[in-house]
Parts: structure tokens; sequence; C-alpha cells
């Protein structure tokens, strides 16, 4: 029988997929029964289920879901700056569609209402400027999880993903709450900002899992968390300023 050559490359097959360029040898003619079946069904649940997978893992290991990435264990795992834009769309889309459906939210101090359109605007540009940011400050005191800062960019990346899911749902509390006030609702949304506040600890906690002793890694995550609360008021009192003071800091990006 005459060898299989792939209809992508003209390569030599001889196991299911192409070991030049990785087609499927598989590849059938387009019949509309296929694109629906295959094309377009498996597509859409495959790109789900990967999305599906990334945000479960950067929920309940994050640290240790990161490492798994970085150790080449990729093929269940979705983009993870991809999907944090998307939830960042998902995020913005939510809050126009609250603000809609509830005018009062948008009546503020002229002083807040420009910083909130000042967010809102370079949202995208301040979330993904945290990244290195806190990958700079793990490559500074986790030194044993032996990783360089291209590598500590995925954990910070894991763990911006996990804090934008966490804020769907302090975004979903608040708008409740703001319509129905109750005092579950009220919990739940105190439950989902603390969440926000712990979560880069949760996450590198999880990472550096056996790495240090109880002492060792105590002391290494405080000093984190001092680091990122100092580096977030240097940022806001950066934007407050450039905001006040009509600064030329403020840059059409």
């Amino acid at each position: 029988m005459d060898n299989m050559l792939c209809l992508n490359c003209s390569h030599e097959i001889t196991k299911n997929f192409c070991a030049n360029c990785g087609q499927k040898a598989n590849t059938h003619r387009i019949t509309f029964r296929h694109f629906i079946t295959h094309d377009l069904l498996h597509g859409v649940w495959h790109i789900e289920r990967g999305i599906l997978f990334t945000a479960k893992q950067a929920l309940v290991r994050p640290g240790q879901a990161a490492l798994d990435y970085i150790a080449g264990k990729r093929i269940r795992y979705y983009n993870v700056f991809y999907l944090c834009l998307l939830v960042i769309g998902v995020h913005l889309a939510l809050t126009h569609l609250y603000d809609a459906i509830n005018p009062a939210r948008l009546k503020s101090d002229p002083d807040d209402q420009k910083v909130i359109e000042f967010l809102s605007h370079y949202l995208k540009v301040i979330l993904l400027g945290v990244v290195p940011v806190i990958a700079f400050n793990a490559k500074l005191l986790f030194g044993r999880l032996k990783l360089n800062w291209a590598e500590h960019f995925i954990i910070s990346g894991v763990n911006l993903l996990g804090m934008l899911l966490v804020s769907i749902f302090f975004l979903f509390f608040n708008f409740i709450n703001g319509i129905i006030p109750s005092v579950a609702l009220g919990w739940l949304e105190v439950i989902a900002f603390l969440a926000l506040a712990v979560y880069p600890s949760w996450t590198y906690g999880n990472a550096i899992k056996g790495k240090y002793s109880w002492l060792g890694k105590c002391w290494r995550l405080t000093f984190f968390n001092f680091l990122i609360i100092i580096e977030t008021l240097a940022i806001f009192s950066l934007i407050f300023y450039s905001i006040n003071h009509n600064s030329d800091l403020i840059i059409n990006l």
C-alpha cells in the first residue's frame, strides 16, 4: 500500500499526525454534516473545555497549575493571558450592563467619576501591568522555585486570572445587594472582597508548597504582600495625581 502524504506539506505520514507540520492524517473532504458535527461543534467544545478547565485550576490550585504548565503539561490549558483578556471583557460588559440597569451607580463625586473613567479606559493596561510587578516580587522572594522571570510571568498570569474570576463574583454580589439589600449578600460581597485581597498569597502559597519551612513560608508571604500593598498604593497615588493635576502622565494608550 502506498504511503500517505500530508495534504498540507506533502511529508510522508506514518501515524495519526504529520511529523513535519502536525496536521491530522485523516483530513476529510468538507461536507455540511462534517462542518457542523466536527469543525463547528468539536471546535467550540474543545475551546470551551480548555477555558473551563483553566478557570477551575486558577481557582482551586493556581500555583500548582501554573507549575504544571511551566513543566510542559499544557494540552488541557487555554492560553492564560488570552483568557485574562476575555474575562476583562466580560467584566467590562457586566459593568456597563449594571450601569445601564441601575443609573444611580453613575451618580458620584466629579473627582471620583474621573477616576472611574480613567480606570475603565486603561483597565486592561493596568491589570496586565500588574503581572511583571508581581512576577518580580516572586522572583525576589521565592528562589527555591528555581524559575526564571518569564516563568514567574505564568504564575502571575494565573494569579491575575483567578483574581479576575473572583472579581466577577464580587461585582455580581455588589450589584444585587445594591438593588435588593440583604445581609447574606452583604456578607458574600465581603467574602469575595477578602478573597481578592488574599489571592496572591493563596496562589504563591500553593506554588511553594513543600519548598520552605512553615516559618520561611510565612515571612516570605508576609513580605510579598507588603510589597504588593506598597506598589499598589504607589500606582494609585500616581493615577490620582495624574488625574487631578491633568498631568502629561496620562497618555492615549
